[in-house]
């Protein structure tokens, strides 16, 4: 088939498309006139001002009842998308998150208590000041046994000839 021939196809067919769109569009323009007309009959004007504040007051009362059932439309629709939202929550739950291996952190007592209670409240503990001092002992030894030091090494000595004589 030649570019021409084809080109030409293309061309009838967008007409008739076109024409078949222009067609729907007063089959639905017809149709709406159709529906206002059975359903919204033409308010008669004539007549006197209570007749007209009557009309007035059933207009108010089924715009008040259109307005109820959008407020609870809307309500649906929002407790819908909320109960969506919480499904997605429910669905990364379930899928589960992988979690990063935990590192090895060196904290003070006062920080680790800051981090369990939350910042408001604020600890400042001195662990060390309610432990018991324990002061270290001095043994005195008795001034007899003190000596002097070289006295002990000769007796040590002297033992140690007796064995190495016998």
């Amino acid at each position: 088939m030649s570019s021409s021939r084809r080109h030409h196809l293309k061309s009838l067919m967008l007409q008739i498309a076109a024409n078949w769109i222009a067609q729907e569009e007063k089959n639905i323009a017809a149709a709406k006139e159709a529906y206002m007309a059975d359903q919204c009959p033409a308010p008669s004007l004539g007549g006197d001002q209570a007749a007209l504040m009557e009309t007035c007051r059933k207009l108010h009362a089924l715009i008040d009842k259109v307005d109820e059932e959008r407020y609870d439309l809307q309500t649906k629709v929002s407790k819908a998308e909320k109960e969506i939202d919480d499904l997605k929550i429910k669905v990364i739950d379930l899928a589960g998150v992988k979690k990063p291996a935990l590192k090895k952190v060196r904290m003070s007592a006062d920080a680790m208590l800051k981090a369990l209670l939350g910042s408001k409240h604020t600890v400042n503990l001195d662990l060390r000041a309610n432990l018991k001092q324990v002061k270290k002992e001095v043994k005195e030894e008795p001034a007899e046994a003190v000596g002097d030091w070289r006295k002990n090494i000769e007796d040590k000595a002297d033992r140690k000839k007796m064995f190495e004589t016998s």
